[in-house]
């Protein structure tokens, strides 16, 4: 990233907006007024930092975003940066918002003739295959994924497997079709995301965002 480029600051949309922007805001980054039109289109705004624009993106774009350098800092799940993994990635900092867990979760009539840590080999629908795969490989247990992007519930009920992985908040949702939670893989945070190349070129620039995130999340947990 050269020296006077402005940085791209990647946000996510959905639910977890709603918690970000108090952070965002107590740090002094005001977008501009159309970013609260629900009915606009746009996806890159200007803020009132000359040297810092918002992207807002689907939360699971937010890591490729950050990772390839479209957006040197961004606000990302911890299942999102632990699904894709990228090395291009440097997470400094738990924000301690959009907490929910990632978990295992079966039909709830299976509930007491299924025991998790019997399991040689299961099938799963979920968003994290590779997160998956590696929770269950190191178990010595084999895992078949089925990549779904949404409605995971209904996997079980139409017979693509038995169980999924997903991310549980209340466990309303898993209740209201039928299922129960079996195991929790990962509690799950959002977290500061940075991209690596551009941590070493612009160190003091990205530092004191970072910093002022932590004065942010510290203010307003208390």
């Amino acid at each position: 990233m050269p020296a006077n480029e402005k940085i791209v600051l990647a946000l996510p949309k959905g639910r977890i907006l709603c918690e970000v922007m108090p952070l965002v805001r107590y740090v002094g980054i005001e977008p501009e007024s159309s970013f609260e039109n629900e009915n606009s289109r746009q996806l890159r705004f200007c803020t009132n930092h000359p040297d810092v624009d918002i992207i807002r993106v689907r939360s699971f774009d937010i890591a490729t975003f950050v990772a390839f350098g479209g957006a040197q800092i961004g606000i990302a799940g911890s299942d999102v940066l632990m699904e894709f993994s990228f090395p291009e990635i440097y997470t400094p900092l738990d924000l301690r918002i959009g907490h929910c867990r990632l978990s295992v979760a079966e039909p709830m009539d299976m509930i007491g003739t299924d025991d998790p840590m019997k399991w040689s080999s299961v099938r799963i629908a979920t968003k994290y295959p590779e997160l998956t795969r590696r929770h269950f490989a190191k178990r010595g247990v084999q895992a078949e994924c089925i990549k779904l992007n949404g409605a995971l519930e209904l996997a079980p009920h139409l017979g693509l497997c038995n169980r999924i992985v997903d991310l549980v908040a209340t466990g309303e949702t898993l209740k209201a079709n039928g299922l129960a939670e079996v195991e929790v893989i990962s509690n799950i945070t959002s977290r500061v995301a940075v991209n690596r190349a551009a941590w070493k070129i612009e160190t003091e620039k990205i530092a004191d965002w970072v910093e002022k995130f932590k004065e942010a999340a510290d203010a307003l947990a208390t």
